[in-house]
This record gives structure tokens, C-alpha cells and sequence, in this order.
């Protein structure tokens, strides 16, 4: 056998035994022996200790009904889902706990929902964000939420409608019933210039005759500093929202003046610009609103075929909107101190160099900038019907 056969029976022999090697599975993990977690909760113990708090989705045919797997009062869930929970000094020692409870690994990938309780917020949780952002299993782009109360107890609801808690409220943080905020922004947010945040906050119906609890979204809690210091309402957090250019759709409902009833529109698209100015001490912010909006349902004596009766609305709209975001600014100026709009953002991008030289007196500027905003609005689609037959005495 000449030098070059040699060779190819020595490469072929050598190709053989490493395809040998890379067969099968020997590192496979089975989906059976994974606890999947699908949300996740952290509160304060009275004591000072982390508790963490996790909704286990059950993956195996024991999570069945006729194998045990039924809902009980401690399941939080419907036959699908089991909460445990385990407390430590730090979210790392609280989650070491948690894995010598449950008889399966323990698995962050599928995580899209991550929920602080209300005393936990207020004492602050830049050490659990540390945590969750450095850790490999936790999703940056998970939704991250405040509960009022404990995040526990929301862990523990069973939705009729979704899969799971976890379905459920991102769903309606992606239906912008509130803010839709991720683990990645919260960590921006909290890292930026301005060292304040904002959460959508989330609360318990509590059950009725006629239905289950469940948990929705209302309101907004306030950040600074890593620490919850404020709440807004849903009123002015749909203000916040419009500074923050979050908006994309909603309905929004206004009562003209003389016009004995409401219309409401839905909005199409918006967009928020902002505009700072400093002249020497004086530092201000231009807010320009625009939408596109339509109108869904007119319960007033109004005829939309008459272009000033659509003027009438256009300016009680734009009016609506300058309440809501005034309401928002007074509170985050005045009360809190917390700039939760990214107006140091946008001053850092027009003016570096001054910002640069006042960056450590922003406390001090922030509740003094002067904020005028402008709304425009545009209603480009009224309606066919110009008079309502079911609306008497129109105009």
C-alpha cells in the first residue's frame, strides 16, 4: 500500500472515531426533570429577609387530575402550576433554598414574569435586580412588575381566561392597559442620568359572589434611587405614558363643553417630542404631542358633519391630554423629585457639555424646569354617520 492509501485509511479511521464521539446524547437534560418557572415573585419578611416566591409549571403526567395533580389551596394554579417559595439573606441564598426543596433542576429561561412586593419596593431592590441581570438564567426581557401587597399572593392566582398569571399579565401590560416595562429598561432606567424609574403596578380584585380574584394592572409606582418612593393613578399615568412617548393605542373618552354627553375616540398612532432650552439658569422642556385619532362612539348632541362641532372636539381632546400630562409632571416635580419622563436624557443629547458641568445638581434643577406642553391632535376618521337617530335634540 503506497503512502497516499495510507493516508486516506488513516484520515477515514480518524473521521470514524470522532463521529463515534459526537453520537448520541449523553448531556441531554429531559423536559421531565426541569422545574420550569413561568413567574416569579420577591417580597420582605417582617424579619428582613428575601423571600422568592416561584410558579413552578408542571410538565409531566402526575400534573394530571386523576394522578394527584389537582388544584389545591397552596397550588396556585389550576391543575398546571405549583408555587414554592424559600427566604434567604440575598435572592442568591433565598434561590439556593428553593433548590433544595423542589426535586428538579430549577430552570430560568422561561421566566417572563417578575413581580416585587410593595415593602420590598419601598426598602429598595437594586440588590435583586443585581441578581436577576447578572445571573444567565433570568430573560432580560421579561416584564417586571410592583404588586400592592405581597407579589406572593398574585403568584397564587389561577386566571380563568390565560394559561397562567404569568400569560395573563403580560398581555395586558402588551395591551397597554398600563406601562410595559422589561427587566432590560427597568436596569437602564435605573442606571440612567436620572437614577429614577417607573413600574406598572399591579392589584388584586378581591373575589366577589359572582367571580375568582384576579389581578390587574392600575397605576404606576415611582422609582428612585432603587427605592419606590410614589404611586400614580391610572389617570395620571396615562399622562406619563404620553411624555414618555409609550402610547401606541388606546381610547380615550372626553366630555365637551355644551354638548350633553361623551364621545370617544380611538387612538390610531401618536408620537411625544421633546424639546429642551437653557438659557443661562433657566432650564425648560418643550413637550409636543401629536395624534391621530378616530371617533367610536359619539353620545352627544354634536353633529359630526359640521366641522365646528369636529374643532369643538379636537380642542377638548387636546385639552384631556394636557390634564393628564400636567397631573403626571406635578406629581414627579413636586412630590417626589424624581424624573421619570428621561428629560435628563434629553438634555444630555443637546446641551453634553452643560449637562456634563450640572449633572451633580439635577436634583436640584429637575422640580424647577419649566415644562410647556403642546397638544395637536388630528380626528381623521369621524364617521359616515354625521347625526345619531338614537341621540335626540342634535344639532
Amino acid at each position: 500500500m503506497d503512502a497516499t492509501k495510507r493516508k486516506a485509511v488513516f484520515a477515514l479511521f480518524f473521521l470514524s472515531v470522532h463521529a463515534l464521539c459526537l453520537t448520541g446524547c449523553w448531556d441531554r437534560t429531559e423536559v421531565n426533570d426541569l422545574a420550569i418557572i413561568t413567574a416569579a415573585g420577591l417580597d420582605l419578611t417582617e424579619d428582613q429577609q428575601l423571600e422568592l416566591s416561584v410558579k413552578i409549571y408542571l410538565t409531566s403526567s402526575s400534573s394530571t387530575p386523576q394522578m394527584g395533580g389537582f388544584s389545591s389551596p397552596n397550588s396556585g394554579g389550576a391543575g398546571l402550576s405549583v408555587v414554592r417559595s424559600a427566604t434567604g439573606l440575598t435572592v442568591a441564598d433565598a434561590a439556593s433554598k428553593l433548590q433544595q426543596l423542589i426535586s428538579r433542576k430549577v430552570f430560568w429561561g422561561q421566566d417572563e414574569v417578575f413581580i416585587f412586593g410593595e415593602r420590598l419596593s419601598r426598602q429598595g431592590f437594586v440588590e435583586p435586580i443585581e441578581f436577576l441581570m447578572r445571573h444567565p438564567g433570568p430573560r432580560e426581557r421579561s416584564n417586571v412588575f410592583v404588586s400592592k401587597g405581597m407579589a406572593k399572593d398574585v403568584l397564587q392566582l389561577a386566571p380563568p381566561i390565560e394559561r397562567s398569571i404569568a400569560d395573563s399579565l403580560r398581555k395586558m401590560a402588551k395591551l397597554q392597559t398600563g406601562l410595559n416595562i422589561t427587566m432590560k429598561e427597568l436596569a437602564q432606567m435605573m442606571g440612567g442620568k436620572a437614577k429614577a424609574a417607573v413600574l406598572p403596578m399591579v392589584e388584586i380584585k378581591p373575589r366577589e359572589a359572582s367571580q375568582d380574584a384576579f389581578a390587574f394592572i392600575n397605576g404606576s409606582a415611582v422609582l428612585k434611587n432603587g427605592k419606590m418612593v410614589g404611586r400614580m393613578n391610572k389617570v395620571a399615568t396615562r399622562g406619563l405614558m404620553w411624555l414618555r412617548d409609550e402610547i401606541e393605542y388606546g381610547t380615550v373618552t372626553v366630555s365637551p363643553e355644551n354638548a350633553g354627553g361623551n364621545v370617544s375616540f380611538q387612538l390610531r398612532r401618536s408620537h411625544t417630542k421633546l424639546v429642551p432650552h437653557i438659557r443661562g439658569d433657566d432650564w425648560s422642556i418643550e413637550v409636543r404631542v401629536e395624534t391621530w385619532d378616530d371617533i367610536v362612539e359619539n353620545a352627544t348632541d354634536l353633529d359630526l358633519s359640521v366641522p365646528k362641532h369636529i374643532e369643538q372636539l379636537r380642542t377638548a381632546l387636546e385639552a384631556d391630554i394636557r390634564q393628564r400630562t400636567e397631573m403626571a409632571l406635578a406629581q414627579a416635580q413636586k412630590e417626589w423629585n424624581a424624573d421619570v419622563f428621561q428629560f435628563a436624557d434629553a438634555f444630555y443629547r443637546k446641551y453634553p457639555k452643560e449637562w456634563n458641568r450640572n449633572k451633580d445638581r439635577w436634583d436640584a434643577i429637575f422640580p424647577k424646569v419649566k415644562v410647556r406642553v403642546e397638544a395637536r391632535s388630528v380626528i381623521s376618521r369621524p364617521g359616515l354617520i354625521g347625526k345619531s337617530p338614537l341621540i335626540p335634540n342634535q344639532r
